[in-house]
């Protein structure tokens, strides 16, 4: 009998011990329910810098392991061809300069003075030329011996001092209304276009010089001094370590727990007691790893979907690419949600 009931009591402990394991196994501990644990790595976001140019490099500026900063010159190309050609763009400039300022300023006061005299000289030549054939044709009818010839010739010569008259006329009209106003537009034109080969010519010796876009740490030197550069050969590859980011993934059923600009607190393995503060910065709207189109209700828990933490290192502990832990309270976000949903 007393074995009986040694037998039932232990029956009995089993079965209590059973249903508080069973218990705590449905209701884990505070800490646990209330802090959200996501496991990822510090996001590696990098650039690939290329000259804008393609000639030979003459210099480069840093090495791998370097921090750089946005505006630094990192590289140089060699620039005396484009050197060459502006200042040959440059002479053109100035020549057409001149060219425009001539035809801006108009006839010259000495050149519009001596078109007058050829005009007069013109007619003068042309009133001798009339005076000497009138004399032939008089003597001619008064029957003396005048050739047909000469009368021929002093009338020609009256017809050419005649047309070189109003050459000389015209001469000078040309002058005194000076040059016209789409001639002064055209110099004015080839005169931009000059300017414009120059400052393209300036834009391309600028783009010799290869400089750091952003604060960054150089991860990779592809390029040395000698080699041809091209806009499709990077010669540096840069991390961007700031702000820093942490990618980790959230399964289903976490994901209407946690909201952009949730805090967060990052760790390390190598120094997990020691956490960086962080924030929530997104959150995708796309499920991965889904293993089907048409999910059923026990394969929609395997669905993760990629969240992005915002880290606060000021002490740059972290390194791009090393695992990290970032742990979510939700207990303080439970509880702010509630004083905010109080709130009269």
């Amino acid at each position: 009998m007393r074995k009986k009931l040694v037998a039932l009591a232990v029956l009995l402990l089993l079965a209590v011990a059973g249903g508080i394991a069973a218990w705590r196994y449905a209701h884990p501990p505070s800490v646990a329910r209330d802090t959200l644990v996501l496991y990822g790595n510090v996001d590696i976001r990098q650039v690939s810098l290329a000259f804008n140019g393609s000639d030979r490099i003459i210099e480069l500026n840093a090495q791998e392991g370097d921090r750089v900063q946005a505006g630094q010159v990192l590289g140089r190309l060699d620039s005396r061809a484009l050197e060459l050609r502006a200042a040959q763009t440059k002479a053109k400039i100035e020549a057409q300069q001149q060219v425009l300022a001539l035809l801006e300023a108009g006839s010259r006061t000495e050149d519009i003075e001596r078109a007058e005299a050829a005009v007069v000289s013109a007619q003068a030549e042309t009133e001798l030329a009339r005076k000497q054939f009138e004399r032939l044709q008089a003597i001619r009818q008064t029957a003396a011996p005048i050739s047909q010839q000469d009368l021929d010739t002093a009338q020609t010569r009256q017809k050419v001092a005649q047309a070189q008259l109003e050459s000389a006329r015209k001469t000078r009209q040309l002058l005194i209304a000076g040059p016209r106003k789409e001639e002064i537009a055209q110099a004015r034109a080839q005169l931009a276009g000059a300017r414009a080969e120059l400052a393209s010519t300036d834009y391309q010796i600028q783009e010799t010089t290869l400089k750091a876009p952003i604060d960054a740490v150089v991860r990779a030197r592809l390029l040395e001094p000698g080699d041809m550069a091209s806009p499709q050969r990077p010669a540096f590859t840069l991390a961007i370590t700031v702000p820093k980011w942490v990618r980790a993934y959230v399964t289903e059923p976490d994901l209407g727990r946690i909201h952009p600009g949730m805090a967060a607190r990052v760790t390390t393995d190598s120094q997990p007691d020691e956490a960086l503060p962080g924030r929530v910065g997104y959150i995708s709207s796309v499920a991965e790893f889904t293993p089907k189109t048409v999910q059923t209700e026990e394969l929609r828990t395997s669905l993760v979907y990629e969240v992005r933490i915002q880290v606060e290192d000021a002490a740059d502990r972290l390194r791009l690419g090393m695992p990290a832990t970032v742990r979510l309270p939700l207990a303080q976000e439970s509880a702010a949600t509630h004083a905010t949903a109080t709130a009269p």
